[in-house]
Parts: C-alpha cells; structure tokens; sequence
C-alpha cells in the first residue's frame, strides 16, 4: 500500500511518513520545501514542488498509480504570522489546497486525511474540553484558514467527489523515538520550543497571558506526541473505509483528553529537566485564545486509537531532539 503525503518533508508529515514506513505502508512524499527539510525525505520516494502544481501531481500518480491515500500536512501554521500576513496564508492553506483537491480528483484518488487543527474550536469555559461537536471560534487568520478549507472539503464530500477525514489535531510535541525526524525549525514559536531555547540560553521564559479564565490565568493546551498523531494516521489510512462508510466526511479530535496551563507545563519541564526556569509575564499574543483540550472518544470508537505518550515524554523526546538536529538535518537553516 502506497500513502501520498503532502507536506511529508514537514515536522508532523515527515513523521507519519516515518509511521507508515515502520507500519508496511510506502509514503511517497510532496513537499517544496518553504518549511520542510530534504533531510527528512532521505531514502523515501521524494517530489520536491508545490501541492498546486497539477503537472506534478499528474507526474506522481502516473508513476505511483497503487497510491491509495493521500494526507495533506501541506499548510502554514504559525499563528503571529497569519495574522501578519493573512493574505498568503489564504493562498497557500485554501487556494492552493483547492487546486490540490482538484489534481487528486483528476488522478482518481478519493481518499484523503486532511491536517486540521484544534485552534477552531470555541471552548467551553467550565471546562475547556471540546468535542467534535462543540462550537468553533476561529480568532486568528490561520484557524480560520483551516475552517474555510473543511468547509470546503465538507461540500466536496458531500457531493460524492471524495471521502475525507479532518484530523483535529491538538498541541503537537515531542519527536519520532529513533530521531530519524522532529521539530525542523530553528527558532519556534510555540511554547515548549521557546521554552527549550530559553533554557540553553539562560534566560527567562516568556509567560504570553496571565489573565484568561483557566484555574492558574494562563493558557490551557493539549500537549499530544507526534508520535502518537502519526500512530492516528497510520490506524486512519489502514480503515479508512469503515471510518467513512457511515458519512463521507468525518471530523476526529487527536489529543490525550488531559489539559495543561503553561504553568503546568513549565512545572512539568522543571521536573524532566531537574533545574528551575525563570519566567516572566508578558501580554497575550495576537490571534491566541485561552486554548482547549480534547475529549477523545470519537478517536477511540472509531480508530481504536488513544495517546500513550505523556506530556514529560514529548518534552524529554523534544529535549534530545534539540541536542542531536544539527547532526541530522545540518546547522545552517
């Protein structure tokens, strides 16, 4: 069985690919490269070009016709960024991936695990947990990049042109346990990431919010091991069918079902780490809200999948992937 990832050169695409390779399943891998790292497609079938690009697509299924899935991690994700430049977000999460669906139309390939994000989601304040069902509330221009996109492969869906599962995907940490992939980027923006840096760095970490209405003032997120997101895909593609066989468009929350504050997590990180972390108080973001957690058990019924890995596991992984990334993917950017 064949897998076409878009995207697969990325942080959470090269991973699944890494998940699909250990589970028997062939990625063929579509990435141009803006984010991802070549490094991360050494040794699997590899296309560098845009998801836009109707030729190549064309190429890739003439040459992998036994391609029966595609997952489509192609998209741009940093939230501050959206909201700088909305435009180009729009052009590369919805206009490109309009094009895309088209090419896979063409190519008769009609099942597809779309990456979507929990950053939809409207939480409930009692709580903060949510549901497949929940209400949305997209305040950035990224979150509703991706509404727009399953709105659009809701109707696509529903017209009978393809079968699609949304993949709500919560907080994504950690790295693949061999380190063959993990977090590409130099200098993130999530917390964790930062959170990292400022720790060889011997520095304060940057607390974006004090005051939202979680138990400690600071926002609540699903911490989730991409190796456990990728463990979800593989499970997806292996049943695809019996997913979609009730509906053709199927929405799933990937996460542990468990919240954390960002003051639990730096208490988490103290604990791994067995040093303390300064911090300091400093206004919210642009576009981020008090966060939420998931309730998992559409994940279950349906893909008979739960996270087995905890919030200290992805931070440990994380850890360890800073320390070895230059000996896998080069120092230079």
């Amino acid at each position: 069985m064949k897998a076409l990832i878009a995207g697969g050169a990325g942080f959470i695409g090269s991973t699944v690919a890494s998940a699909c390779i250990d589970s028997g399943i062939t990625p063929v891998v579509l990435d141009n490269l803006a984010t991802g790292r070549r490094e991360f497609a050494d040794g699997r079938i590899f296309y560098e070009g845009d998801i836009g690009d109707g030729a190549l697509i064309d190429q890739v299924f003439a040459e992998h016709p036994d391609i029966e899935t595609t997952v489509d991690c192609a998209a741009l994700i940093v939230v501050p960024d959206s909201v700088a430049n909305p435009l180009g977000y729009y052009r590369e999460n919805v206009a490109k991936g309009i094009e895309f669906l088209e090419h896979l139309v063409r190519n008769g390939c009609r099942r597809l695990l779309f990456s979507s994000s929990a950053s939809l989601y409207r939480a409930d304040p009692s709580d903060f947990s949510v549901d497949e069902q929940s209400p949305l509330e997209t305040l950035s221009p990224y979150a509703r990049t991706k509404a727009t996109f399953e709105t659009i492969l809701s109707d696509v869906a529903a017209a009978g042109t393809l079968d699609v599962v949304s993949l709500r995907y919560f907080n994504p940490i950690g790295a693949d346990p061999q380190f063959r992939t993990g977090l590409q980027v130099r200098t993130p923006t999530h917390a964790l990431g930062k959170m990292i840096d400022v720790h060889h760095a011997g520095q304060p970490f940057s607390i974006t919010g004090a005051d939202y209405p979680t138990h400690d003032g600071t926002g609540i997120r699903d911490y989730v091991h991409v190796w456990d997101l990728a463990a979800a895909h593989v499970k997806t593609i292996e049943q695809f069918d019996a997913v979609t066989r009730a509906a053709p468009y199927r929405v799933v929350n990937l996460g542990t079902g468990r919240g954390t504050t960002v003051r639990e997590l730096v208490a988490a990180f103290e604990a791994v780490t067995g040093t303390p972390l300064a911090t300091v108080e400093t206004g919210r973001r642009p576009g981020d809200s008090a966060g939420a957690y998931a309730r998992v058990d559409l994940a279950r019924e349906l893909l008979d999948w739960k996270a087995k890995h905890s919030v200290e596991d992805g931070i440990r992984d994380s850890l360890r992937w800073h320390e070895m990334r230059d000996t896998v993917i080069g120092a230079a950017e």
